[in-house]
């Protein structure tokens, strides 16, 4: 029981607390769910790996996107995680390719350039094969900061450097954005 919850504290957002319900919910379980969950986990880890070109998570190597000639591979958009491309992929307005960080610089939490998985991008726009890198990265003090420092990465190579876009929120009220927010959308402000 120890074991397990010591792994189950691993995942993100579970604590000690968590770790015990989830851990005794599994023992209070049938046979059958406990062994569905754990088969599940394998079979995951079993099928699923990271995309040779952009790093997603994919059950095929290249990955959909990376595979598609339909996309424009000259097109580049920077994510943090897997996760961040169903949000781009939702507005169905971008027709180009991704590449995944799996993370952001923090350097209070040890993760450094060499920790993020930007060697194939940079490869990439080295060798010429990429347009324009837009950085899409949360606008967090670790999202400004690896895009800051891919930027300089990426700085007198063939690639223009783009960075997304932030500001008020469409159906919110400009009286509850903060000044980041707010002195961002001014800045990123267009002609009509």
């Amino acid at each position: 029981m120890a074991r397990l919850i010591e792994e189950l504290k691993k995942l993100p957002g579970v604590g000690s607390k968590s770790a015990q319900r989830f851990a005794f919910h599994i023992l209070r379980s049938s046979d059958e769910d406990a062994l569905a969950l754990a088969e599940a986990v394998r079979g995951l880890k079993a099928s699923l790996r990271l995309c040779s070109v952009c790093n997603n998570v994919t059950d095929i190597d290249p990955c959909n996107y990376c595979s598609n000639p339909a996309r424009n591979h000259r097109l580049v958009c920077v994510v943090e995680e897997p996760t961040n491309i169903t949000s781009i992929e939702r507005t169905r307005g971008f027709e180009g390719v991704y590449h995944v960080l799996h993370g952001t610089l923090s350097p209070l939490h040890g993760i450094g350039p060499d920790q993020l998985r930007s060697a194939t991008l940079l490869a990439r726009v080295e060798r010429g094969e990429v347009d324009e890198v837009i950085l899409a990265t949360s606008p967090t003090l670790e999202g400004e900061a690896t895009a800051s420092w891919l930027a300089t990465a990426l700085r007198g190579l063939s690639a223009k450097v783009t960075r997304i876009a932030t500001g008020v929120p469409a159906g919110s009220d400009i009286e509850y954005a903060d000044e980041v927010t707010m002195a961002r959308a001014l800045e990123g402000r267009r002609e009509l």
